[in-house]
């Protein structure tokens, strides 16, 4: 469903993205993993368009985002939903109104439809009773569930998560783990993670990719990354400061 081909990217003399290969297959999940700071919420950007690469590829459905034009990118966002790191709600907006803002905007839904579909996307993500309250009244947790809600409230066929658990105490972030791999397989989402957290990345993940160096360098499902040889792997999985990777960069 979405292939990235030899992407690139640089920001004045920093090169971030140095030919990154990846394809997302319909209906599966797959993890980005890697370092803060290596790339990971950049590589989301280019999927969506935000951001352009300086050379290579990004295929959505067989369309060439990067040869798109500014309406044509607006069309193809609305078939993603984004998780962001920060769950990114409009304080200003109720839980209901912050769930059926794309809702609003985009289509041609009555007030009462878009108030049935948002409280829909809440009940599956288990907050059925918050809709009246603003996000400042909520836990980071609760954010996180709203966001969730948000993202799905279109029925993308793809979501996109940016740090999922980040913020988030171990038991909240094994809710929201479950939380997307449930709506996965109930809504049959074809899901782009990435995240530094491991334990996240294992449950949620069909394939995880070890994004290191500005270039993917290992591919694998959860047993197999448990299981790999690659140095850069077992140092990334096991956090441990003496290997391959450097702890301190220049």
């Amino acid at each position: 469903m979405i292939r990235i081909v030899d992407l690139k990217k640089n920001f004045d003399d920093l090169e971030v993205l140095k030919g990154v290969n990846l394809t997302i297959n319909r209906g599966e999940t797959v993890v980005v993993i890697g370092r803060s700071g290596c790339g990971k919420s950049v590589l989301l950007r280019h999927i969506i368009g935000l951001m352009m690469p300086d050379s290579g590829k990004v295929f959505v459905d067989g369309l060439d985002v990067t040869e798109l034009k500014e309406k044509q990118l607006y069309e193809l966002r609305k078939r993603f939903g984004m998780l962001f790191q920060g769950a990114a709600l409009f304080d200003s907006l109720s839980v209901l109104d912050n769930v059926g803002l794309g809702l609003r905007e985009h289509t041609n839904l009555s007030d009462e439809e878009i108030r049935k579909i948002a409280c829909d996307k809440l009940e599956m993500v288990g907050l059925g009773r918050l809709d009246d309250k603003k996000p400042a009244e909520l836990s980071g947790g609760m954010k996180k569930r709203v966001g969730l809600a948000r993202a799905i409230a279109m029925d993308p066929p793809v979501v996109l998560y940016d740090e999922p658990t980040t913020g988030l105490d171990p038991i909240m972030a094994d809710v929201i783990n479950g939380l997307i791999r449930d709506l996965q397989k109930r809504l049959g989402i074809t899901s782009i993670a990435v995240t530094h957290d491991i334990k996240s990345a294992y449950k949620i993940g069909d394939r995880l990719a070890l994004l290191y160096d500005g270039k993917i360098v290992f591919e694998g499902t959860p047993e197999e990354t448990r299981s790999t040889p690659n140095e850069l792997v077992r140092q990334f999985i096991e956090g441990n400061a003496q290997g391959p990777i450097p702890i301190y960069e220049e």
